[in-house]
């Protein structure tokens, strides 16, 4: 399993500042399938707490989200504690089902209107992995993944 941790290149202006995905070889009959790891729910002190003039920045021009969106893509985010736990559990529960493990820090400030993780709707191909359904899933935070089949061969291919 390939396991890439870029590390900020400068201190982060908050704790709540690395991003986590991780590539399944096999899943739903398709490979090498990319799944974005998110925090789906935080207490509303979290919120409060942080100060968002440092941390969000101007939206682009055609920005994909509603303005205030990017607050939650920062609470979506994993401390580097909390990265350190899941790329464990990861690593010692599913090793011989993953690819690879990825994470890096967010760039800061991050624009406004990036769409969080958590509104992006399930579909046909878009779905999402709660991981705290699963019975051998030992971690005491909530934790998702999110994946777009439609964007991964099959692993089989069909005849045309």
């Amino acid at each position: 399993m390939e396991i890439t941790v870029i590390s900020p290149d400068s201190p982060p202006p908050c704790a709540r500042c690395f991003a986590l995905s991780m590539t399944i070889r096999s899943f739903k009959g398709r490979k090498d399938v990319e799944v974005h790891l998110f925090r789906p729910a935080w207490a509303p002190e979290e919120e409060t707490a942080l100060n968002w003039d440092n941390l969000i920045g101007p939206a682009p021009e055609q920005a994909p989200g509603p303005a205030g969106s990017s607050r939650r893509v920062v609470l979506e985010s994993f401390t580097a504690e909390e990265r350190d736990r899941i790329l464990k559990y990861l690593k010692e529960q599913y090793a011989t089902r993953l690819k690879a493990l990825h994470s890096q820090p967010l760039e800061f400030p991050v624009p406004d209107g990036l769409p969080p993780l958590s509104d992006m709707g399930e579909g046909k191909s878009i779905g999402l992995i709660r991981f705290e359904r699963i019975p051998s899933y030992s971690l005491d935070m909530a934790l998702c993944g999110l994946y777009d089949l439609s964007q991964h061969p099959p692993i089989v291919d069909t005849p045309e």
